[in-house]
């Protein structure tokens, strides 16, 4: 264990071995990486756990950075729990080279399933039992930590005191083309809005489109900017601050109608995966749960609406397509691998839906009405399908409402309401 302090908080860090299947005795293992957070004054007290689940897939624990956020006020009641997900951070990662030593594309696909939410809650009890004793814990899911909840609560919902939920609730049956049919109309309606609200930003996007179509502009890593890779910077509309994030990128884009460097050092960083290349790679796996193959559904899903060629340019959310990886240098050692993933007939049930409605584990979720990336509808339809849910709806926040506002503190007082 090492143990040091940051402003207002003392933390402690474990690394903690797991089997890599835990469905396999074969001897294989990773480990995972556990960071504790207290506040000093309160160390020596018998404080309740809190496990932070993050979204993702392939997110890592947080790093806290100073005081405010949630996790200052989760250290009010709570000793607090993050968990690098297996896979991330720094819990044994999954890297280019690993899959590339693997024998084909159907090892590494085996391979990648271990990572997928089951195997992440084995992990999560694994931690309760090694290093808290069995102490039952609050957990708190933000985004596809919430799908993550839901994969807790059917399987141990013993080690749990309370869940709570910010925009994760995921729909229990839908598979992954229901939700982009879902959640395209919002993406497209998100970027109405933006273009409506920065209606000088249809002809900056159109002439940065219009050039990466007729010349071959490199990104800081060698890749090619190609259009569809632009239209990806979507993905930032779902958040609060998304709009003007996009705004401001394109606002200097271009110098002398060519691309600034810095703008093409920004796309790199938003576009490029290095730091995270389980998102993109096992991005539709987590909705796998049964029979059925995932089969690349966003680009199924993907119609004429979406072009390229189009103008104002539409844009993209967080979809994941196939061919991101040819294009993108960090997902190309991916490529066969996810392939075969995408082409798996069947996946291990992650949701057990007669458990869930008998649930009797309180959880509070809050359902973002405007939700770019978690359907509100099918959120809703969860929480009446699951035991003992209470919602809270709102349009106050978007998606990444947990770190722009005071949704823990209004959560935690739901039951109280």
């Amino acid at each position: 264990m090492t143990e040091y302090d940051l402003p207002g908080m003392r933390v402690r860090e474990h690394t903690v071995p797991v089997p890599l299947h835990w469905d396999a005795d074969d001897g294989a293992t990773i480990d995972v990486f556990v960071r504790e957070l207290v506040r000093p004054s309160r160390d020596a007290d018998d404080l309740p756990l809190l496990l932070f689940l993050q979204g993702g897939p392939g997110g890592k624990g947080p790093r806290p950075v100073g005081r405010g956020d949630w996790v200052d006020r989760a250290l009010r009641d709570f000793r607090v729990v993050l968990l690098d997900q297996r896979g991330t951070g720094r819990s044994t990662p999954v890297t280019a080279r690993r899959i590339g030593a693997l024998a084909d594309p159907a090892a590494a696909a085996r391979y990648l399933m271990a990572f997928r939410g089951d195997s992440i809650v084995a992990d999560a009890e694994h931690v309760r039992a090694t290093l808290y004793g069995g102490r039952r814990w609050t957990t708190l899911g933000q985004s596809y930590g919430g799908f993550l909840t839901l994969t807790y609560l059917s399987r141990a919902p013993q080690a749990l005191d309370r869940c709570l939920v910010t925009g994760g609730l995921p729909g229990l049956t839908a598979d992954a083309r229901e939700v982009y049919r879902r959640t395209g109309p919002r993406v497209a309606a998100k970027t109405r809005r933006f273009y409506e609200r920065f209606p000088g930003d249809v002809d900056r996007v159109a002439a940065v489109a219009d050039l990466l179509a007729a010349e071959d502009v490199r990104l800081p890593d060698g890749d090619r900017l190609t259009v569809r890779r632009l239209q990806t910077l979507g993905h930032a509309l779902g958040t609060g601050t998304g709009a003007e994030q996009l705004h401001w990128l394109f606002d200097e884009a271009l110098v002398d109608g060519a691309p600034s460097p810095g703008f093409l050092d920004e796309v790199a960083r938003r576009t490029s995966y290095w730091d995270n290349p389980l998102y993109a790679v096992l991005h539709e796996s987590i909705y796998g749960s049964g029979p059925g193959a995932t089969g690349w559904a966003a680009e199924a899903e993907r119609g004429p609406d979406l072009s390229p060629d189009l103008r104002p340019l539409p844009f993209t959310g967080e979809m994941v397509y196939p061919w991101m990886f040819d294009e993108i240098a960090s997902l190309r050692p991916f490529r066969d691998a996810a392939h075969a993933l995408a082409a798996l007939p069947e996946h291990p049930p992650l949701y057990d839906p007669a458990r869930l409605a008998a649930n009797e584990v309180p959880v509070d979720a809050v359902v973002y009405f405007d939700d770019m990336y978690v359907d509100a509808d099918l959120s809703l339809q969860t929480a009446d399908a699951v035991g003992n849910v209470r919602t809270w709806v709102t349009n106050e926040f978007e998606h990444d409402g947990l770190r722009a506002g005071d949704v823990l503190d209004r959560l935690l007082g739901l039951r109280d309401r």
